[in-house]
């Protein structure tokens, strides 16, 4: 995968040119933990006693992989997803995705991250209401130099992708929930990111519609797309590459090996 933030270019133009099979066994690691938590901690302080959201989580996921994680509520799971994407800074431990420590990333370079690397899919939609379909999908390229001829292309065509493109002139009043997802997975690849996060997306959703959603993802991880979803939808797992679920913020165990009756 190309290098897309600043300072992993700067890093490796620093460092000494590797031999050949020293560079693709660096690239064949890096695919193999592509994300690489370690030691994650995260507390919220408040009114009473502080609340520990994730305790020491560690995780390795392959370039590539579907990773589904499921858990009862309060067990992490949301936190856990937020400080994949750079949104909610650790308590401690570190986060790194393709080779690039996050939260040893200077706030710009964050949110440079954020844009380039990931596509947010969430169980709201989070759509502007009296946007069109096709705004909406522009807006993550707002802050992009180019032009707005190649800005609305490229935003028809990943309506296109997910078979809207009729739809792009409706605002979200005017789509079905199944279509308002849509959208919203449209606006998450506008920016041709390696790595979707997607928070309960089908939980809003009715199951026929759920299979539809969930084919898409299916069809974009076989694109090569790397995807993390939280979900508490048991029929879902089938989609998945690796399950995993948290419990009291910890990793628990990962299906198929948890026990019968470990709460999902």
């Amino acid at each position: 995968m190309s290098t897309r933030v600043n300072e992993r270019e700067e890093e490796q133009t620093d460092a000494p040119a590797p031999a050949p099979y020293g560079a693709s066994v660096a690239e064949a690691a890096r695919a193999t933990r592509f994300i690489d938590v370690r030691g994650l901690e995260k507390t919220f302080s408040g009114d009473g006693a502080p609340i520990q959201a994730l305790r020491g989580l560690d995780l390795t996921v392959a370039e590539g992989t579907f990773l589904g994680v499921m858990g009862q509520s309060g067990s992490g799971k949301s936190t856990f997803l937020a400080m994949l994407g750079g949104l909610t800074h650790p308590s401690g431990g570190s986060v790194s995705v393709d080779g690039i420590d996050l939260y040893a990333l200077p706030g710009e370079r964050l949110a440079d991250f954020r844009r380039e690397y990931l596509g947010f899919v969430f169980q709201s939609f989070n759509l502007v209401p009296y946007l069109t379909a096709l705004e909406n999908v522009m807006l993550p390229l707002a802050v992009k130099r180019m032009p707005g001829a190649e800005k609305r292309r490229r935003a028809l065509g990943v309506l296109e992708r997910v078979g809207l493109s009729a739809r792009a002139g409706h605002l979200p009043g005017k789509l079905s929930g199944g279509e308002q997802e849509r959208v919203a997975i449209a606006r998450a690849l506008v920016n041709e990111p390696p790595l979707i996060l997607a928070d309960e997306p089908t939980g809003a959703l009715d199951s026929e519609t759920t299979v539809e959603i969930m084919d898409l993802f299916a069809t974009l991880n076989r694109e090569g797309i790397t995807i993390v979803m939280v979900t508490h939808n048991p029929e879902i797992r089938r989609y998945f590459d690796r399950t995993i679920v948290l419990r009291d913020g910890r990793l628990d165990c990962e299906l198929p090996a948890c026990a019968a009756d470990i709460p999902l």
